[in-house]
């Protein structure tokens, strides 16, 4: 191989460097899972929100809550309120992905800047 130095020393080199980026794509993938990322809407403070959305770093969505001020702000008999409950839930959503996708690249982003095994390759 033109290029390549080091022999099978190097290979094997590489291959421990491969296997040790695996290992740690997969611990990463596992804190992702494992963690909880809170997503909020219509509240101006902490705690103040109308709704709030549950999920882990992988963006799986585990549970919406409705906050006390729901009740007063919504009647599902009016179309528009409805419409604006929607609304809220959406950007309590993308609040919540916004957050998890900032978790990824601080577990993954070391990781993915490794490309072709830190310049081995």
């Amino acid at each position: 191989m033109a290029g390549f130095r080091g022999g099978n020393g190097g290979m094997q080199n590489v291959m421990k460097q491969a296997q040790k980026i695996q290992e740690q794509m997969q611990q990463a993938e596992a804190e992702l899972e494992e963690m909880e990322v809170l997503g909020f809407s219509g509240g101006g403070e902490e705690g103040d929100e109308t709704v709030v959305v549950y999920m882990n770093g992988k963006k799986v969505i585990n549970g919406i809550e409705f906050g006390s001020k729901i009740s007063e702000m919504v009647d599902l008999s009016d179309e528009d309120d409805v419409e604006m409950l929607e609304d809220l839930i959406m950007a309590a959503i993308n609040d919540g992905y916004k957050k998890a996708d900032e978790e990824y690249q601080k577990k993954m982003g070391p990781l993915g800047n490794m490309g072709a095994l830190n310049g081995l390759l």
